[in-house]
Order: C-alpha cells, then sequence, then structure tokens
C-alpha cells in the first residue's frame, strides 16, 4: 500500500441492540488523498474487511466495486478532481452486515436525484452519468446518503446471505 493513506482507527466495543442482547462492532477507518490511483487500495481495504467478515467471494466482489464507485464519485465530483484533498473510508462489520461509509467535505451532491439509467436504450443514446449510483443500488443491501455540517456522508450497507 501507498504512503496516502494512514490508518486513524480501530474500535472494538460492544454495542447496545434493541432486544438487549450484545455484539462485537469492529469498525477500521482510513483516509485517502483524491487522486485515481487510490482505487485499488480502497478495493483492497474494503474486500479485506469483508473477507474477515465472512462475506463470499461474490459478496466481497460487489461490496469492493460500490465501493470503488463511490469513491470515484467523491473524487470526480465532490472534489472536481482536485488531488490535494482527502476522504475517510470506514468499515463497520457488525453480526450481520458489513456498513461502508465514505465521508467527504467536498462539494454536497444528492444520488437519489439521479434518475436510474434506461439501460435499454442505445448506447449512443444513452445519458452518459449514472451507471455508478445505478451499481451502488443494485450491489448493495442499502445505499443511503447525507449531508451535513460536519460533511457529506455515503453510506453502504451489505448484510449476509
Amino acid at each position: 500500500m501507498q504512503e496516502f493513506y494512514y490508518k486513524k482507527s480501530i474500535d472494538r466495543r460492544p454495542l447496545q441492540v434493541p432486544h438487549e442482547a450484545a455484539f462485537h462492532c469492529i469498525m477500521q477507518t482510513l483516509t485517502f488523498s483524491t487522486t485515481f490511483d487510490i482505487l485499488d487500495d480502497i478495493r483492497t481495504f474494503v474486500g479485506e474487511q469483508a473477507r474477515e467478515a465472512g462475506f463470499n467471494p461474490k459478496d466481497v466482489y460487489s461490496i469492493q466495486l460500490a465501493a470503488d464507485e463511490a469513491a470515484s464519485n467523491v473524487i470526480e465530483h465532490a472534489y472536481d478532481g482536485k488531488p490535494n484533498e482527502k476522504f475517510e473510508v470506514s468499515c463497520e462489520f457488525r453480526t450481520d452486515r458489513l456498513i461502508v461509509t465514505l465521508l467527504d467535505h467536498g462539494k454536497a451532491f444528492d444520488p437519489s436525484q439521479v434518475e436510474e439509467p434506461d439501460l435499454k436504450a442505445n448506447l449512443l443514446d444513452r445519458k452518459i452519468g449514472g451507471l455508478g449510483i445505478y451499481l451502488m443500488r443494485k450491489l448493495m443491501d442499502e445505499v443511503r446518503y447525507e449531508s451535513t455540517q460536519t460533511g457529506n456522508l455515503l453510506t453502504l450497507v451489505k448484510r449476509k446471505g
């Protein structure tokens, strides 16, 4: 791995769930520069987390692809490709799911405003853009976005099974 990210935190603590059952939450966060050459490192990071959490190879690939698309959107749209900015990628494993979050401080963007692409249209007639968000929604069980004073937070959730 290259020097443009560092280990920020590892948090292992019991959480309370509605049914009073305790389970362990394992969270790791890395900070990345806004350059496209870090996408391999992001795929490696989330892939390792997914494998450690016990996901099958197909789900690991889905998580990696969704995280790659999300990070590409942050780099290209939130920061307009400016290479000296930073964003965080976190992976949190709970008993039945992996939660991948991306936190950036770039321009806000609401993916719910993006229309689904017309996959049946002729390639020459298709509108450019929107496939990354479409893929994230298809590959993951949940995709949530919120923009607050602390930054833009994109949450991708994949459940086991």
